[in-house]
């Protein structure tokens, strides 16, 4: 039979790493985690015919049920009158039997069982599947990016106290969801200044994970180098390219005309600036990635535009239940039926347009199994030819609740024009004010 483990970490891989692909490399350790892995005994009992199990771990369960089903009996003893004091009760002992053997002197009278150790496979019960605390306290919350990234301090907001795990890629958060290695994913898919992060939309529709709530951030950047280093030392400045743009204008104003290259994430980059001590080069990051990496603001608050904002969205494996009762938001994605094209997008407007539903967010992107659709000219009484044509996949949030009937009619009638057509969640909005100083968000991963 199968068994999941839960196997605690050996001292030599304390420091943890983050939950990669496989041909990812391990960037920056993490809490202390457990592997769990399925294992499969098919090892015969040596006991029980058919039984399965490990020679020695069979052995010693065997040992421990046989112990638990031992007789006994109180030795003869002549008829006393009734005592409350320490020598009645000392007289009155229990002694096994064993395979019929009564033992008589106090040598018989223990029975030496080795222990069954404490890691044998337990199994499941009715807590294991418990859905997890939905106050954010214990769950295990994924984000893309290093200790000290945007994204963490996303996942913070969203799910306090939450145990965060980092992850080197956006589909590694998404796996580490699917495969219950964590339960909820933080991830970025839009920035007010940067615009849709696509490869998060492609990959909501990839997977079958649910949208159960949004957190929006401003984004607050800093200037970090190692600590004694001025800024007439600088030749070089490392950040996300997103960073590095939302900057540009007041490094300038600092007088800092060097190099900027691009790196994988903000966070990560101070990382690298502080591990290989390089005193040439600062990185653009939060103000939390210099306290954990022992670097020294430069420069606080470099963005360009204050009203920097990065929308992330929380995801589960199940959708949460849609009420009327709150401000909710809904995101759906659908495809055009062939030869309906782009113009199917008035009508699914006007679905909403009639009920009085807002729309905060229209994306398309093209089709991934067909993107390109093929029309014939001539049929529409023009010059022969064929025309090749664009299929898209259109990405919809609204401003209702799958509770109230409007929405429900409306989502009706869009499926009428649709080929594809899918929910992503209906959630609760981020409601709670912001400002925009000294405050952490991200820019696509950062």
């Amino acid at each position: 039979m199968a068994a999941i483990l839960m196997t605690p970490p050996s001292t030599s891989s304390l420091k943890s790493t983050h939950l990669a692909l496989p041909d990812a490399k391990p960037k920056l350790p993490m809490r202390e985690t457990h592997l769990v892995r399925c294992i499969h005994r098919p090892e015969v009992s040596p006991f029980f015919h058919g039984a399965v199990g490990s020679n020695r771990a069979d052995w010693q369960s065997t040992c421990a049920i046989l112990s638990s089903k031992v007789a006994t009996a109180s030795q003869q003893q002549p008829p006393t009158p009734p005592h409350h004091g320490a020598d009645h009760e000392s007289n009155h002992h229990l002694v096994p039997v064993v395979n019929g053997h009564n033992g008589s002197s106090s040598a018989a009278a223990t029975l030496d069982i080795v222990p069954a150790p404490s890691q044998l496979p337990q199994p499941l019960t009715i807590a294991d599947l418990a859905p997890a605390p939905k106050h954010g306290s214990q769950l295990r919350v994924a984000y893309q990016g290093v200790p000290g990234a945007y994204s963490e301090a996303a996942a913070a907001k969203a799910y306090p106290n939450c145990n965060a795990i980092p992850c080197d890629q956006f589909e590694a958060a998404f796996q580490a969801v699917e495969l219950w290695v964590a339960d909820r994913a933080v991830l970025p898919v839009e920035n007010s200044l940067g615009g849709s992060i696509h490869r998060n939309y492609d990959l909501l529709l990839r997977h079958r994970l649910h949208i159960v709530g949004e957190v929006q951030l401003p984004v607050h950047h800093c200037l970090l180098a190692l600590p004694g280093v001025r800024k007439e030392q600088l030749t070089r400045v490392i950040s996300h390219p997103q960073a590095l743009a939302q900057c540009e204008h007041t490094l300038t104003a600092l007088g800092l005309n060097v190099a900027r290259e691009a790196f994988d994430d903000t966070a990560g980059a101070a990382e690298y600036v502080a591990a290989n001590g390089l005193q040439n080069t600062a990185a653009i990051a939060s103000a939390r990635a210099a306290e954990l990496y022992g670097m020294q603001v430069l420069a606080d608050g470099i963005q360009d535009d204050s009203g920097n904002v990065t929308r992330f969205v929380m995801l589960a494996r199940e959708p949460i239940v849609p009420r009327a009762d709150r401000p909710f938001k809904t995101s759906i994605v659908f495809a055009a039926h062939d030869r309906e094209g782009t113009s199917v997008l008035f009508k699914v407007l006007s679905a909403f347009a009639f009920r009085d539903i807002g729309l905060t967010k229209i994306e398309s992107r093209p089709h991934r199994q067909r993107p390109i659709r093929l029309e014939d000219e001539a049929a529409h009484g023009v010059a022969a030819g064929t025309a090749k044509h664009f299929e898209y996949t259109f990405y919809v949030d609204f401003q209702a609740s799958l509770a109230e009937p409007r929405a429900q009619h409306a989502l009706a009638e869009v499926q009428e024009f649709t080929s594809f057509f899918r929910v992503l969640g209906s959630y609760p909005m981020d409601m709670t004010p912001w400002s925009s100083t000294k405050s952490s968000s991200s820019s696509e991963s950062q």
